[in-house]
């Protein structure tokens, strides 16, 4: 047994933040299904990147661009992004199928532009989960102020939310409460809840480097090789810190009496999602999120 399936028996799930029309047509994506893949995340910059260094979205490009009328530049994106998250959560969802949806999803996320905008978000998300119509599709919203009545919105609909760019437990609980309240109302409406999905995406390096930044200019103005040496011991260890008290936030909401009427509903808890668990201090391991938070 691999790793991955190592890790799901364990409860985890690695989800993979890439996604091109040459990964998933070259059968790269396939492949790393069947080894325990269990997801797919993607943003505008991966898209950006796919688009612009592969020549297999030329022909879907042409199509678009000699079509009569003409078509907006931003729908072009548009429709290139959607065949792909659409032929990426097709490879996923036995997986959907065989966790019953706890996994098997495939996240694509709104226009940048509309972050502060919360109709323009929630007019967008529902286009998006319209156009690309796959059970085990995950909108991403991010975490914005304006970002987080938009989630609630979604949810109410029964629209699958991958919640992004998280960095604090204060806005975490404002996110892990957007869903809750979004779930309650569609209970309220007489909808059903137990199919509508969310995780919540911690975003983990980025937070020791903002940390360790503030530590070396400490660590530079310490009066004396003992106050710096205490200072050093610090670099690295801001980030797992704030995901541990995520977690254990997580397990207080989603462990609550409140959120048990939901479950005897059918309602699943917003996992958390660890990204950006790449490390970007060279001085680290590769894995020193990804080794520490499974642990």
């Amino acid at each position: 047994m691999n790793a991955l399936k190592q890790l799901e028996q364990l409860g985890q799930s690695v989800w993979y933040d890439n996604i091109s029309r040459g990964v998933i047509l070259g059968g790269a994506l396939k492949t790393m299904v069947d080894e325990g893949l269990l997801g797919v995340t993607s943003n505008p910059t991966i898209f950006d990147k796919a688009i612009s260094g592969s020549p297999d979205y030329d022909g879907q490009i042409r199509e678009l661009v000699d079509a009569s009328p003409a078509i907006p530049v931003e729908e072009i994106i548009q429709s290139l992004m959607v065949r792909d998250i659409q032929m990426a959560a097709d490879a996923l969802r036995l997986v959907y199928e065989r966790t019953r949806g706890r996994d098997g999803y495939v996240s694509v996320e709104v226009a940048p532009r509309k972050a502060r905008d919360t109709e323009a978000t929630i007019q967008e998300a529902r286009l998006l989960w319209r156009r690309i119509d796959r059970k085990n599709l995950m909108v991403k919203i991010p975490a914005t102020t304006e970002g987080l009545p938009a989630v609630r919105q979604a949810i109410s609909e029964g629209i699958n939310i991958n919640v992004t760019l998280i960095f604090s437990c204060e806005r975490y609980r404002e996110v892990a409460e957007s869903f809750v309240r979004g779930l309650e109302e569609r209970l309220e409406d007489g909808k059903p809840v137990d199919h509508v999905a969310s995780v919540a995406s911690v975003f983990v390096s980025r937070v020791d480097t903002l940390v360790d930044n503030l530590l070396e200019e400490r660590i530079g103005s310490a009066g004396d090789p003992a106050t710096a040496d205490r200072l050093r011991t610090y670099r690295g260890k801001a980030a797992v810190a704030n995901a541990r008290q995520m977690y254990q936030d997580f397990k207080e909401i989603f462990g609550s009496p409140r959120f048990a009427t939901l479950e005897e509903k059918g309602a699943r808890p917003q996992r958390p999602l660890w990204a950006s668990t790449g490390t970007k201090n060279p001085a680290y391991s590769d894995l020193l999120y990804v080794e520490t938070l499974v642990a």
